[in-house]
């Protein structure tokens, strides 16, 4: 009779205090811990039977930490099963493209269930923390993709994660970039792709953006681009460039040094990777803004003033 009824109390739903509950359980804990830490956080889970049911089963060695989560009419049993598989209930974090280094951190800091043990690390310190090469700025290092993670995961750890996932995929589109690119590097191909990522409003313009900058490389003309000059102003920029700005000598004012600037300006996807190693055939030197989003692209100095002028001054 005592059989029966373990064996009924089992396969009953468990009662809860909402559905559904999320709930957490620490590294190293026995299966009547496990139980208790469920039961405190809104479970009707009886912690002596649990423990019974896990020994009895052979499952009592096998159940794992972390995050899960209880939906009503989930049964102690299914409840067992899917701690000794480890299925636990995984959080998601986006970070997007073109964001800096300083903004992916503070996205971080905000998502839910991370712990959260960057907190006033330097740059450096990140860097050394993780296994990456120190660098300042880190940026454009991490790939911007959509990270899983269980609840209570490091939030180094999903730093890391999307550090590895950059150099894997940096090191995948240098090995396939189109022959006699003016990039040596494929640190440089990253400072360009981040670039164009900032650069592009239409996605479709993007290999068209890259050939203009790839053509001004190889014709030894500064790239001329507002993202960098902005970057470089750091917390001086207010949302306008003056002339005075674009005259104001950066590492990254790229209206007066020649060449890329010193580091990536922001994090790139995998579109800006791939239209920095494959720009598109054409001749272009200039491009300007349309006001729609896309750019008009211009092989001499007379087609761009004459767009500047249709585009920006809204001249005849």
């Amino acid at each position: 009779m005592a059989a029966g009824a373990f064996v009924w109390w089992a396969n009953q739903p468990i009662a809860l205090r909402e559905s559904p509950l999320d709930f957490s359980v620490r590294p190293g804990s026995s299966a009547l811990s496990a139980a208790q830490q469920i039961r405190a956080q809104g479970a009707d889970l009886q912690p002596r039977l649990f423990y019974w049911l896990a020994r009895l089963s052979g499952r009592g060695t096998e159940l794992k930490a972390g995050s899960y989560e209880i939906s009503t009419g989930m049964t102690p049993w299914v409840l067992l099963e899917r701690m000794a598989r480890g299925d636990q209930t995984l959080l998601s974090v986006t970070i997007p493209e073109g964001w800096t280094f300083e903004q992916m951190l503070q996205w971080l800091a905000k998502a839910p269930g991370l712990q959260h043990d960057v907190g006033d690390l330097t740059p450096e310190q990140i860097m050394q923390r993780i296994g990456a090469p120190a660098q300042t700025p880190p940026e454009g290092e991490f790939f911007p993709d959509t990270y899983l993670y269980a609840r209570g995961s490091s939030e180094l750890d999903v730093l890391r994660r999307a550090y590895q996932a950059m150099q894997k995929r940096l090191a995948a589109a240098w090995a396939q970039r189109a022959p006699d690119l003016p990039l040596k590097t494929p640190q440089q191909a990253l400072i360009l792709a981040s670039i164009i990522e900032k650069e592009t409003g239409k996605p479709s313009d993007r290999e068209k953006i890259a050939a203009v900058f790839i053509n001004r490389l190889r014709a030894g003309m500064p790239l001329q681009s507002d993202p960098t000059v902005i970057y470089g102003m750091g917390a001086r920029y207010n949302g306008n460039i003056t002339k005075r700005d674009l005259q104001t000598l950066t590492p990254y004012n790229t209206y007066i040094i020649n060449g890329l600037p010193p580091t990536p300006i922001a994090l790139p996807g995998e579109a800006s990777l791939q239209a920095a190693l494959h720009p598109a055939p054409i001749k272009a030197l200039y491009f300007v803004a349309r006001g729609n989003g896309a750019s008009q692209f211009s092989d001499t100095l007379a087609q761009h003033n004459a767009a500047v002028a249709r585009y920006i001054l809204k001249t005849p």
